[in-house]
């Protein structure tokens, strides 16, 4: 139960970030119309999703894998 809560707090707290690297940040800052930061907030979240794909592809698997198989 200790666990539960202590997960649960984890996922609400929250903290301000901006974790950048400076030659994005430069480049970002100095674009006039916010295209180039469209990009790169794309390709963010286009890098992102690969990890969550394949925890699915494999927890998929091993679910296939460990149900019994019905005759």
């Amino acid at each position: 139960m200790t666990l539960l809560v202590g997960f649960v707090i984890a996922l609400l707290y929250s903290t301000n970030s901006s974790a950048q690297c400076a030659m994005c940040r430069a480049v970002l800052e100095t674009e006039e119309g916010g295209v180039k930061a469209e990009a790169v907030n794309d390709g963010i979240v286009y890098l992102m999703a690969f990890p969550y794909i394949l925890v699915a592809i494999i927890g998929y698997v091993i679910y296939k894998s460990r149900k019994p198989k019905a005759t």
